[in-house]
């Protein structure tokens, strides 16, 4: 691909100096404040439950969760603003700030992934056994071979093998279901207590300093960003040119698959890569919102790119989960089977993304109004 697809300089962007960025970490940080405020108002730092849990509200769930997706989107911002242009911030300052704040968006977005992980890989279960919801309480009774999910004899209108994977794949889902609902209860509880400590206290505080003052080093009002945000597109691009994009354009993986399933509980290395251009795709985009201000043209390339990414991570990390699920201790034969099922499934839909990815990059970049 052309370099000067990913090369913001143009008209619109060429002066663009220091204030830019200071101009746009301020309004970052005030989006922050203001959702900390309909956090705290929506009693989301007092133990509010979870959206889904017992006893959670629906109006007051959602406005907390929507508040803490505004936390972490402004906390990604101006961590990733920091660290592209961190030549033109007060050094100690920025290096200081910017973990805090990648522990803060890292914290608020584990219960969001877990929830999301779950809701995957029940999915797919039904999609895979041909089966629709079952609860867990049918479970037992699935096993037993007392009921079906459609009430008939299980097995008497399917084949034996479509039977096994949907009754493995009941119990496949009630350890999913408990295994990922305990890590998002836990993840939530930290959330509540990272949000009460004195480390996100310290944290808020930055960032309320920092809508009023920004620390710029004394040459940054003379210093253009373009050169910056275009160093944070070519990062990007050696990035992607590093990725087996050819391997990406077949369906089966077999290295993967036999890695996932291995007792190896490590991710797979194929998926680091991705992973990281996905980081410098998000850290570019960041980039030309600083340029552009509010008037960032819209890269439909860039979206398209981005959101093959994300369902790269999403697949990935259900695969892991599904592995992770298949080595509980003395889960049964079809249990087993069922999550290594759905295990494959993930992986193929891994790559999947990673061909929908290279089509939308080999795309000539598209400015949309």
């Amino acid at each position: 691909m052309a370099q000067q697809h990913l090369d913001p300089t143009d008209p619109t962007a060429g002066a663009v100096t220091g204030d830019a960025l200071a101009r746009y970490l301020r309004a970052q940080a005030t989006e922050f404040l203001r959702a900390l405020r309909l956090h705290r108002e929506t009693g989301g730092t007092a133990g509010a439950p979870a959206r889904g849990y017992p006893g959670a509200g629906n109006d007051g769930a959602e406005e907390s969760v929507d508040a803490a997706r505004a936390l972490r989107r402004s906390a990604r911002r101006i961590s990733g603003s920091l660290h592209t242009f961190r030549p033109l911030l007060d050094a100690g300052w920025s290096e200081e700030m910017r973990p805090e704040l990648a522990w803060l968006s890292g914290t608020l977005g584990l219960e969001h992934a877990y929830e999301a992980r779950l809701e995957r890989l029940l999915l797919a279960l039904h999609r895979l056994s041909g089966a629709t919801a079952v609860s867990v309480r049918t479970v037992d009774a699935l096993v037993a071979g007392r009921a079906s999910p459609g009430g008939r004899p299980a097995g008497a209108t399917a084949t034996r093998e479509r039977g096994s994977l949907t009754v493995g794949a009941a119990k496949a889902g009630a350890l999913l279901e408990r295994q990922l609902t305990l890590a998002r209860t836990r993840a939530h509880s930290t959330a509540l207590q990272a949000l009460g400590s004195s480390r996100f206290h310290a944290v808020a505080d930055k960032v309320a300093l920092l809508a009023s003052e920004v620390p710029l080093t004394p040459a940054a009002p003379a210093t253009g960003l373009t050169a910056l945000a275009g160093a944070a597109g070519e990062r990007l691009t050696d990035a992607v040119t590093a990725l087996p994009l050819v391997t990406a354009g077949h369906p089966y993986n077999a290295e993967a698959l036999v890695h996932g399933l291995s007792a190896d509980p490590s991710p797979h290395p194929q998926d680091g890569p991705w992973h990281q251009v996905r980081l410098l795709l998000r850290l570019y985009r960041y980039a030309r919102e600083v340029l552009y201000g509010g008037d960032a043209p819209l890269d439909v390339r860039l979206l398209t790119a981005g959101q093959a990414l994300n369902r790269h991570r999403d697949a990935s990390e259900a695969a892991a989960a599904a592995a992770q699920a298949a080595r509980t201790p003395r889960i049964t034969p079809a249990t087993a089977y069922a999550l290594g099922v759905l295990h494959a499934d993930q992986r193929h839909e891994v790559e999947a993304a990673r061909f929908a990815f290279q089509q939308a990059w080999q795309t000539q970049t598209v400015d949309a109004p």
